[in-house]
């Protein structure tokens, strides 16, 4: 039995190019369990400094204040440990990832959780699954071009998602949204997502 969690962050609910090529996506991996986290409609909230104090305190010594700080970021992780795939459709703001996704990243790494550190080095916590980052940018040229060096999607990603162990990720980017290159765009996601295999296959 297999579970997949999608991550959405695009502002957009309508017309939004990630959430289009999320939902083929999903539909290819047929997976058996599908968990939706839409951090737009409804937004996870940045860590506050009791989160932070919790989360690098010992769990055994937590009283109820710790406990309430980390319900939410508890409940996400059980999310992405669950999941055998991952799909986090995100689209290019202002050369970085919008808020909504990155307070979710806040939330689920975690020291002691979804990694590790013995004073020297780091050691990521989740293996043996798949990510699959469907990233929208407005113009061309972030793949390879001229703007290659302003895609701060694609690397932060990448390392966020490595540092936790997770190290199968596979890109699909759609360029060009607002520049008229949709339609090649298009056409290469939709090539890449046929090549996928979904799992037990």
């Amino acid at each position: 039995m297999t579970t997949l969690l999608r991550i959405d962050s695009s502002s957009r609910l309508e017309g939004s190019f990630s959430r289009r090529f999320g939902d083929e996506l999903a539909n290819h991996l047929n997976a058996d369990r599908t968990i939706i986290r839409d951090l737009v409609k409804n937004p996870v909230p940045h860590i506050d400094v009791a989160a932070i104090a919790a989360f690098f305190s010992d769990p055994t010594e937590h009283g109820e204040a710790e406990k309430v700080a980390t319900t939410l970021s508890d409940e996400l992780l059980k999310e992405i440990m669950a999941a055998d795939d991952i799909i986090i459709t995100v689209p290019m703001y202002n050369f970085g990832i919008p808020s909504a996704l990155k307070a979710w990243i806040d939330q689920v790494v975690r020291i002691g959780k979804t990694f590790d550190f013995d004073g020297q080095t780091f050691s990521g916590l989740l293996q043996n699954k798949r990510a699959f980052l469907i990233i929208a940018y407005g113009a061309d040229g972030y793949t390879q071009g001229d703007f290659k060096m302003a895609d701060f999607v694609k690397p932060y990603l990448s390392f966020v998602l490595n540092f936790i162990g997770i190290t199968d990720i596979t890109i699909i980017p759609i360029e060009g949204t607002n520049a008229g290159k949709e339609a090649e765009a298009e056409t290469h996601a939709q090539a890449v997502i046929a090549s996928i295999n979904p799992h037990g296959q």
